[in-house]
């Protein structure tokens, strides 16, 4: 069964909005509600990977269709959204590591040199946290900007493009250049 290009932009919308809430679920520095843990991060980390497996079928469902005038479009719309998808996975490893550190060298918190490691690492969970949420909204609005591509425009639409983008039909050519289709030696008069 050969997708249509209906169900290819409802899968691209779908994944598109998953990436979105993913997005809109990082955790946020300073914010008692979505403070950043380990157990939580990591559990967005899985939940990107699986997009990223999701992306990757949609790619493989495509390339194994019967290739009709949109699938080029599908295969490179969901192509294209794993690099940021995956980059923002990447961000939230880091995240992962610098919360595992603070974790680790919380009874240091005292210590003359741990202050600025600490300090460190939270400005590096924050620089992660705004990558991770730059990415997935990179990833959401290709998704989205690429399943306006899919789908042949409508009929009234086509119907209105071929009326504004039709030429005015051509005049008459001016007299002169009748005149110049005139062989030479044959003069011409006019009344």
């Amino acid at each position: 069964m050969n997708s249509t290009p209906s169900s290819d932009i409802r899968a691209m919308r779908a994944t598109a909005s998953a990436l979105d809430a993913q997005r809109r679920k990082l955790p946020v520095l300073g914010d008692p509600r979505r403070s950043p843990n380990v157990a939580d991060v990591a559990r967005h980390i899985s939940a990107l990977g699986e997009l990223i497996t999701d992306l990757g079928n949609e790619v493989r469902f495509s390339a194994s269709q019967e290739p009709e005038a949109h699938t080029a479009r599908v295969i490179t719309g969901f192509a294209t959204t794993v690099r940021p998808t995956g980059q923002a996975a990447s961000a939230l490893g880091e995240v992962a590591h610098q919360l595992s550190f603070l974790d680790r060298t919380e009874h240091l918190r005292d210590e003359p040199g741990a202050d600025d490691a600490r300090e460190t690492a939270v400005q590096v969970i924050d620089d992660s946290l705004s990558t991770a949420d730059t990415a997935l909204r990179e990833a959401t609005d290709s998704l989205r900007a690429a399943s306006a591509t899919v789908s042949p425009p409508s009929v009234r639409l086509r119907a209105a493009l071929s009326r504004s983008a039709a030429a005015p039909s051509a005049a008459a050519p001016p007299p002169a250049a009748q005149t110049a289709a005139v062989p030479a030696g044959v003069v011409r008069r006019s009344r």
